[in-house]
């Protein structure tokens, strides 16, 4: 009998120690998870992007985005975890390369003034994959554009282009139905 008992003695004992240490352990591991900074995982599937911007990009590749209920932070020190907004626009930000020579092109149409640009406020989760000497050039027409061609609810957002990369830079507000 009492062999018995020391050996549950010893169960209880192990069961305290350990599940205390493996709540902790794993706990460790979600903080140390490249994810878990900041709430935020990068996407780099390519038909949402497509389905959404074909006609305005072409087919787009190589991407890295995120997307973000409009309610969502999204800022360089968000990692504000809370009952999803009411709103239901999406936001969708991110960089992708397009076809050789697409960047050039939208950029000489005569129709729309691109500019020197920079990428205010590009979220962390995101730089690694944006290129720190890129020439980004933007247009407001084309934005107005681009935007509005096949929609029944016109987005809002802007996109920047780097002609020696052919790289677009998205920052797009939709409204989700």
């Amino acid at each position: 009998m009492d062999a018995r008992r020391g050996l549950s003695s010893r169960r209880r004992l192990l069961l305290g120690l350990g599940a205390p240490l493996l709540l902790g352990a794993a706990g460790l591991g979600y903080a140390v998870w490249p994810e878990a900074e900041s709430g935020e995982k990068v996407r780099t599937d390519l038909g949402p992007l497509n389905r959404r911007f074909w006609t305005a990009l072409g087919d787009v590749s190589g991407a890295h985005w995120l997307g973000y209920s409009n309610g969502a932070p999204l800022s360089e020190t968000a990692d504000d975890r809370s009952v999803p907004s009411p709103d239901s626009r999406m936001r969708l930000v991110g960089v992708a390369h397009l076809q050789q020579g697409t960047a050039n092109r939208i950029m000489r149409d005569p129709a729309h003034h691109f500019e020197v640009s920079s990428l205010a406020g590009l979220p962390v989760p995101l730089k690694p994959y944006v290129p720190s000497s890129a020439a980004w050039k933007q247009s407001e027409t084309y934005d107005k554009v681009a935007l509005e061609e096949g929609l029944s609810v016109i987005p809002s957002g802007t996109f920047r282009f780097d002609g020696i990369r052919d790289l677009v830079y998205f920052d797009y507000v939709f409204l989700y139905t």
